[in-house]
């Protein structure tokens, strides 16, 4: 789902010079296309939509260097960086793979909310939540544990998802997302007991220590580079015998990259340490994909760990 924003440069003139640009864009004449950015930029040097879809012209061209200068401006005007050209020039090579920008992933999710859920089950099959569901029943019944749990937090809830999947196992559902549209959405299920606007290692913060059952995290951690700080704090949230599920997209190399779709992929190699490291037993790994994208199923993982 990539994200089309517009911020306005606040001249007409140049505004609309953008708008038949993105036209020429979308009907595949990217040179007159990229001719009219310039011609906007011109007129307001700090146009951050101008900057962002020049680089992605630029970049469609072939033309890697005038596409890297370009994020690099869109970023430059935009320190907060709602575009996400950090993430397009750690793709093109040109900086070390860094965190995603807040304002991204909530620009992101904000503009998604109002259909995410029907583009997301109706159209890409996503299927995130009922792994979970499934991998947590089947970890509990090994080991003759009750698959009920007083508490849960769900990171990233989005729209609601996860809580629905997990309506009948958990008395209390809390819902973290840092998108107010999200919120808004995962308030009309009326699911939740309690949610919060609110990036996830934060929303995890302002909780107390084992005051949690279960965190569940369904595709919400591809939005993480770095899993330990996550990772630490939902095991400092959790109560022993506690339990934390999620998924990710995942990859044949070694580590952490950035894919095309603009989400972290995670070795699995990577995730076994990260929660060894953490202190979280690992209970499942398995390979799942969590949605279809492009006609693909995209590479996942599930995973449940606990809190000895």
């Amino acid at each position: 789902m990539p994200l089309r924003l517009f911020q306005s440069s606040g001249d007409l003139i140049a505004d609309r010079r953008f708008e038949f640009a993105r036209d020429l864009q979308l009907k595949g004449d990217l040179p007159a296309a990229a001719d009219l950015l310039e011609q906007a930029l011109e007129l307001a040097p700090n146009f951050t939509s101008a900057w962002f879809t020049l680089g992605e012209i630029r970049e469609e061209l072939g033309e890697r260097d005038k596409a890297i200068a370009a994020f690099r401006k869109a970023r430059e005007a935009d320190p907060q960086d709602q575009h996400g050209a950090s993430l397009r020039l750690i793709r093109l090579g040109d900086e070390q793979l860094s965190e995603m920008p807040k304002a991204y992933v909530q620009a992101l999710f904000d503009q998604y909310a109002p259909h995410f859920e029907d583009v997301l089950v109706n159209d890409l099959d996503y299927r995130a939540p009922s792994l979970i569901f499934k991998a947590v029943i089947a970890v509990r019944v090994a080991a003759r544990k009750p698959a009920l749990f007083k508490r849960a937090i769900d990171l990233g809830c989005g729209t609601g998802l996860a809580a629905a999947a997990f309506a009948r196992q958990v008395d209390h559902f809390t819902g973290i997302d840092l998108s107010p549209g999200m919120i808004k959405e995962a308030r009309a299920t009326g699911l939740y007991a309690e949610l919060e606007i609110a990036d996830m290692i934060e929303g995890l913060q302002g909780k107390p220590q084992g005051s949690a059952n279960l965190i569940v995290a369904a595709d919400a951690f591809v939005y993480l580079s770095d899993l330990a700080p996550v990772l630490t704090e939902a095991k400092r949230v959790l109560a022993p015998g506690g339990v934390l599920a999620f998924t990710l997209e995942t990859h044949d190399g070694s580590g952490i990259i950035l894919g095309e779709g603009l989400r972290y992929a995670h070795a699995a190699e990577y995730v076994r340490s990260a929660l060894v490291r953490t202190g979280l037993k690992l209970l499942t790994l398995q390979p799942a994909s969590p949605r279809i994208e492009n006609n693909e199923p995209v590479r996942g993982l599930v995973v449940v760990a606990e809190k000895t």
